[in-house]
Parts: C-alpha cells; sequence; structure tokens
C-alpha cells in the first residue's frame, strides 16, 4: 500500500514556543500506526496541524497526495480525514442517534448510502444502537468514546485520527475500545492513533513514532519498539533503574545524565 498520509519538516509554534519541531512522518494505506509519548509531548497539537485546528509555521502536510497544510478543517474533512478528538466531545444534549446524524453533516452522497453507514456503524459499535435514542450526556465513558468514534466514522473517512481514545476509561472499557479500533480498521479505515497507553497502542499497531518535547525521537515497528529496553523502560512499566522511571528518553544518553545523578545523590529517589 502506498502512502496515504505524509508529514514533512512540520513546525508548530504556540505564540513563541516552538511545541512541534521540525517532525517528518508518514501513515500507509490500511495501517494503524500510533504515535506514543508523555503528557504535552506534543502528540495532540501535531493531530490538530494534520486536521486543519492548528496552523503550522512550516511544512508540508499531503493527504492522498494533496497539499492539505493550509486547508480549511471542514474540507479536510471532505477529503476522508476525520479526527475523534480528545476528552470524547459528544454532543451531550442530542440522542445518540443525533449525534450521529451530525457526523454525516457534510456528506453529499445520499440518504441511502448514509443509511448504509449507520448501518455499519450500528454493526461495528452494537451498543450505540441499543442506546440510540438516550442523551449521549447520560452515556458511560466507554460509551461515549464509542458514539465519537461512530460519528467521526459517519463523514465516511479513508483515514481516522485518533487522539487519546483510552483517556479516563478503565481497563475493561480501555479493552472493549482497542477492540473497536481493530474493527475499524479492518473494515478498511487507516489509522493514526495518538496515545498515552503505550502498551495497549503498540499491541496493536504495525508501526509507531515516539515523540519527545516535539520531537520524534525513535520509530519502526510497533513490535521493535515495545521490546526496546529505553521504551520500555520509559513507557510501558518495564524493569526500572532506581531514578529514571520518569526521565524522557534522550536523557537516557545525555551526557548531563550523570551529573544529574551525581547532583541527587542524596535524595531518597537515588538510594
Amino acid at each position: 500500500m502506498g502512502e496515504l498520509l505524509k508529514v514533512e519538516n512540520l513546525n508548530v509554534y504556540y505564540g513563541s514556543i516552538h511545541a512541534i519541531k521540525d517532525i517528518s512522518f508518514h501513515v500507509n494505506e490500511g495501517e494503524i500506526v500510533t504515535m506514543i509519548g508523555a503528557n504535552g509531548a506534543g502528540k495532540t497539537t501535531t493531530m490538530h496541524a494534520i486536521s486543519g485546528l492548528k496552523k503550522i509555521r512550516s511544512g508540508n502536510i499531503h493527504y492522498e497526495d494533496k497539499l492539505i497544510s493550509k486547508m480549511d478543517a471542514y474540507k479536510i474533512v471532505s477529503l476522508g480525514l476525520a479526527q475523534c478528538p480528545e476528552g470524547r466531545r459528544v454532543f451531550s444534549g442530542l440522542t445518540v442517534q443525533e449525534n450521529l446524524e451530525l457526523g454525516a453533516y457534510a456528506r453529499k452522497d445520499g440518504r441511502e448510502a448514509i443509511q448504509d453507514d449507520f448501518d455499519m456503524v450500528f454493526d461495528l459499535l452494537p451498543r450505540l444502537k441499543e442506546r440510540r435514542n438516550q442523551m449521549a450526556g447520560t452515556l458511560s465513558g466507554g460509551e461515549q468514546q464509542m458514539l465519537a468514534i461512530g460519528r467521526a466514522l459517519m463523514s465516511k473517512p479513508k483515514m481516522l485520527l485518533l487522539d487519546e481514545p483510552s483517556m479516563g476509561l478503565s481497563p475493561l472499557l480501555v479493552k472493549e475500545v482497542f477492540k473497536t479500533i481493530v474493527n475499524v480498521n479492518k473494515a478498511g479505515v487507516t489509522v493514526l492513533l495518538v496515545e498515552q497507553n503505550a502498551k495497549m497502542a503498540l499491541n496493536i499497531a504495525d508501526r509507531g513514532y515516539v515523540i519527545e518535547t516535539g520531537n520524534i525521537t525513535m520509530e519502526g515497528k510497533a513490535s521493535d519498539l515495545a521490546s526496546d529496553p529505553k521504551v520500555r523502560q520509559a513507557y510501558l512499566g518495564g524493569v526500572k533503574k532506581k531514578g529514571l522511571a520518569c526521565l524522557p528518553l534522550f536523557m537516557y544518553d545525555n551526557p548531563r545524565l550523570d551529573e544529574y545523578r551525581y547532583r541527587n545523590r542524596d535524595s531518597r529517589r537515588f538510594t
């Protein structure tokens, strides 16, 4: 499969703060690609830049060989690139059915095609069918996440951007959400998954990128990243050296690390 999304030398600022620093990556058609990293690493900003919600300073973003770097967000959605935002953001005062209908708002392919996608969403997410007339605000966190994914699917995307879908969910619901992501991908939708739950993300992904302080520091097959000692130590709860569990990956090879250890030699973290 060829490249569906290609990001080249992307730079994004918030005022004078350089949030995304010249990153490049790609997603091939049919893949699940994950971007993992700590809170504040730049994952969501990258997603917003791709979907047109955040202006970029420089760089290029191509989707299906079309330059979308400076395109309005609603036009990007019409090309088949949809984002499921962090925090779900369902319309709590509307029913499940009405939320899904809003996902298809910009479509112009007729009621029959839209109804076919309703059926597809309800097949993928049967709990939504059971609750189609229930107010979205009364759903559980996991059900709201399913609804957010379903609403994005109603725009008929070729590619889905998923931003922290496991955030705030119980372990049982996290498993259910990730199972849904796999099923969505099997249905023919390419997925770019941004996630702090690195273990689950790497478990379902084909490839992955590690982003830290706006830089991509590692990339490769998901299985290779999952077995990499640095990734395991920083993100997967592997065997940790005392005091280093919370350090970003770049610190492990940083010549200042010895100085950091020395200055903290009397603290409890390094005893």
